[in-house]
């Protein structure tokens, strides 16, 4: 006989946010034994993660988990972070998850015979659960990025990473710096720009896209043409896609464009590239020209993909001009002064590392990411899902991880080798 104060059960889901309790709803449907394992709350991301003035920069309509879809009154709008999380609890409550908030795995190795053991801290202390199966669904956003850089500038800078970003107020009086323009660098810095702030930017490698196209928001336009149900495999570059940055855009006041150059020529600091930085002086690289020019090019050749969608199709839309740049540099900073330039506190949104440590499975490349198809690894009975460019350019959203979880909701069922009756009829919530 087993150790009675080991459990047992079929499957067990780490993470209960939209992927995890997407997978749940999937093993559900399909009369699977399962646990969900949350290490705060459900959501929480969208609480604790997101800025005050954050909304979606997809489409509301593109909003839809296993049977639980946005059926409100602006589909073409985009939800504020808190009508995200009143979603999202009414996906929670809609159908019944064998879910444990704070309850956190610190462990998960391969048991002799198959499967898994599972180690957790949860309110009443440690435990082990054994599975024959394993889902991972924590992200792929675990540990905030700072340059080494960081620890040698001046102390009277306040430093903050994105993550932690909530709204102008926090930040001392004086200008800001925002270092990257990814989505999340490129939204707070229009945050603090619209709120007054004088705002200095160092601007990334990120692409844009315009927010509205020839009469429609243009994700709804590359929806129409299949972009999002493209797996990964097939982009030029394949595979390499999954390290792509996404586009800047906004879905702020009903949804805009995000144009770094209008920014400049209503008084925001552009910079190229922070490469190093001590006491109160940064050092710059001169791409900031190439980098809005790379940015603005993936613009228009997008606005050209849907035009030749549309002349393919036959569907009759308005037209726009091309895209005519408000503002250019004339020459570029390669250092920064952060005294002269009243620079009280600095934004890093240069982005996230992957952390899987706790995972004592090995199916991780060189860069501590997983290695899989479609959130199947090698091992058997190992899965992930809710990964940023899983499957298709969709997987990270709520558009596409429905599909992905119902797909490594599949592959647990067909390769179950035993399943049992569930061991409790109630999980704490």
């Amino acid at each position: 006989m087993g150790d009675p104060s080991v459990e047992r059960t079929g499957t067990v889901v780490v993470g209960g946010g939209q992927a995890g309790l997407s997978v749940s709803r999937h093993l559900l449907d399909r009369g699977v034994d399962h646990v969900v394992l949350e290490a705060r709350t459900p959501a929480h991301e969208w609480t604790d993660s997101r800025w005050d003035n954050f909304t979606l920069v997809t489409p509301n309509w593109q909003c839809r988990l296993p049977g639980w879809s946005y059926d409100g009154p602006d589909p073409d709008g985009f939800m504020t972070r808190d009508e995200v999380v009143a979603w999202l609890d009414g996906f929670v409550a809609s159908f019944p998850a064998p879910l444990r908030t704070h309850t956190t795995v610190t462990g998960v190795r391969e048991r002799d015979g198959g499967g898994f053991v599972v180690t957790t801290e949860g309110p009443d202390g440690t435990g082990t659960i054994e599975a024959d199966d394993v889902v991972v669904a924590t992200g792929g956003y675990h540990r905030p990025v700072v340059p080494p850089f960081a620890s040698a500038i001046d102390p009277t800078v306040a430093q903050i990473h994105s993550q932690d970003y909530l709204n102008a107020e926090q930040l001392p009086a004086g200008a800001v710096l925002v270092v990257g323009t990814g989505q999340s660098g490129a939204q707070i810095a229009e945050d603090l720009h619209l709120e007054g702030r004088e705002v200095h930017l160092a601007v990334g490698s990120a692409p844009r896209v315009a927010r509205t196209y020839r009469g429609r928001d243009s994700m709804t336009w590359l929806a129409d043409m299949g972009l999002y149900d493209t797996a990964v495999q097939q982009y030029p570059g394949g595979l390499a896609a999954r390290e792509k940055t996404n586009h800047y855009v906004t879905g702020r006041d009903g949804g805009r464009d995000i144009d770094l150059r209008q920014f400049a020529a209503e008084g925001m600091h552009l910079y190229g590239t922070l490469v190093t930085g001590r006491g109160l002086q940064l050092e710059l690289a001169p791409t900031l020209a190439r980098a809005l020019d790379a940015a603005d090019a993936v613009y228009t050749s997008i606005r050209g993909d849907i035009d030749r969608f549309i002349e393919r199709e036959g569907i009759d839309a308005p037209t726009e001009a091309p895209y005519s740049p408000p503002w250019s540099p004339d020459a570029e900073a390669t250092s920064l002064d952060l005294g002269a330039a009243g620079v009280t506190s600095i934004v890093w949104a240069i982005g996230y590392r992957p952390d899987y440590s706790w995972v004592g499975v090995g199916v991780f490349d060189g860069t501590g990411r997983p290695t899989h198809t479609r959130g199947v690894t090698a091992v058997p009975g190992l899965y992930f899902v809710g990964l940023p460019w899983m499957h298709t350019w969709g997987s990270g959203r709520f558009l596409g991880v429905a599909a992905d979880a119902e797909h490594v909701a599949s592959c647990i069922v067909g390769g179950a080798r035993h399943r049992q009756p569930p061991a409790t009829a109630v999980h704490a919530r």
